[in-house]
């Protein structure tokens, strides 16, 4: 069905702490509590519904952190920590209870497999990781560039998991057995972001050429949908809970929404019409309540945002 009125938006906070680039938000669809980490290696924990608010330390690592992945059903927020591995944090008892080494190299993503008890984790220096879930313990490791993996999206039913890297190329791995499915060139630059539509019928992808591409999944991920979505780099897409919008964020400073089935812009949150951020938007979250936003963004501070 498609979203059929522009939605209004009002920034309903700025929440500020970090003393540096904010790089990374997670959470969970559903709750209000969500996570945020940058380059100063602090990890936050901040409510949706608290507006005018300080973050709580979650914990301080030493090198920057570029992706964050929470597990509710074991009360466990995974931190990549840049060139030393992951480490994971028990939250109800705020103390690390996993630490596992990876190679010296960026972590710039991670998926969570329920269905396969396997975290995959994406390093600068070209490498999947393979990850079992009960111990963070490595399964194993797949070369699978020589440039950077940026980038994952699982399909949980189909047991597919989509990579892009810097490259610009677009690999689809057997998410068990790991063997290469598919690649093909995926942009005319690197690959930043991906994510399956919710009704898995879809793969989108964006990157560097600013470009927002759709994969038509039961079409052989056949080029479904192309179009210039920002005037610079798209750093993240993401999908609000129930299906119906796409948001994207972008180097050019900007937030866009779009009808996650027409792929039609619906509105343009940035810094002239909206005190939007003030340099590049780097990851976007939707917390449990359906109609708020929240990004994070070079400026060091995030913004949430409330859609009527």
């Amino acid at each position: 069905m498609p979203f059929l009125h522009r939605p209004q938006v009002q920034k309903l906070a700025a929440l500020t702490g970090h003393l540096d680039c904010v790089y990374a938000l997670a959470g969970t669809p559903g709750a209000d509590t969500f996570y945020s980490a940058g380059a100063d290696g602090m990890v936050a924990v901040w409510h949706a519904d608290e507006a005018a608010q300080d973050g709580a330390l979650v914990a301080k690592v030493e090198n920057s952190v570029y992706a964050l992945r929470h597990l509710p059903e074991r009360n466990l927020l995974v931190i990549g920590h840049n060139f030393q591995g992951i480490q994971a944090i028990d939250l109800a008892e705020k103390k690390l209870v996993f630490a596992t080494a990876l190679p010296p190299a960026a972590i710039f993503d991670m998926v969570y497999s329920e269905a396969r008890q396997r975290l995959y984790v994406a390093l600068g220096d070209g490498t999947l990781a393979i990850l079992r879930a009960t111990d963070f313990k490595v399964e194993s490791l797949l070369k699978l560039s020589d440039k950077s993996l940026r980038c994952l999206a699982l399909h949980e039913e189909r047991g597919e998991l989509a990579v892009g890297g810097s490259d610009w190329r677009l690999r689809l791995l057997d998410a068990d057995s790991l063997q290469l499915k598919q690649e093909w060139e995926g942009g005319t630059n690197s690959i930043f972001t991906a994510g399956y539509s919710p009704d898995g019928r879809y793969l989108l992808t964006a990157g560097r050429d600013a470009h927002l591409r759709s994969w038509d999944v039961a079409a052989g991920y056949a080029e479904h949908r192309s179009i210039v979505a920002h005037l610079f780099t798209i750093n993240h897409l993401v999908f609000s809970p129930d299906g119906a919008l796409l948001a994207t964020c972008s180097m050019d400073k900007s937030i866009k929404l779009w009808d996650a089935e027409t792929l039609a812009l619906l509105r343009v949150v940035d810094k002239a019409r909206h005190a939007g951020h003030g340099t590049s938007v780097n990851k976007l979250f939707w917390p449990g309540r359906q109609n708020r936003l929240v990004s994070c963004s070079d400026d060091r501070s995030l913004g949430v945002w409330e859609l009527t």
